[in-house]
């Protein structure tokens, strides 16, 4: 079992940055991470991934060239830098883990945190 728990979300006005972090805990060893988020009324959505080792990072669409994935498996941790946000970018973001690589599907990610609420004001 894993454990995920996001934070650093907030307030933020168009423009700024926030970064979010994702506490892993509990069988830790090997997993890779996804970020999503869902705003109201639409479905899940990629943002980035990267894997155990940090070498492979993949990201979304929608927030390419605005984000940021890292790691650090010593704290067992995995932020997601986020600029330029816009108020579209408002949403709930999702902390995922999975075993077999990074997936840009959330169906495929077997662990999940409760969430972190980012809202951006115009």
């Amino acid at each position: 079992q894993v454990q995920l728990v996001e934070s650093g979300g907030g307030l933020v006005q168009a423009g700024g940055s926030l970064r979010l972090s994702c506490k892993a805990s509990g069988r830790t060893f090997g997993i890779n991470n996804g970020w999503f988020r869902q705003a109201p009324g639409k479905e899940r959505e990629f943002v980035a991934g990267i894997n155990w080792a940090g070498g492979l990072t993949f990201y979304g669409d929608s927030m390419k060239g605005r984000v940021t994935i890292s790691r650090d498996n010593r704290e067992n941790t995995v932020d997601l830098q986020m600029t330029s946000l816009k108020p579209e970018d408002t949403a709930v973001y999702y902390c995922a883990a999975r075993s077999e690589g990074v997936s840009i599907r959330a169906r495929d990610y077997d662990y999940w945190g409760q969430g972190t609420q980012v809202t951006v004001s115009s």
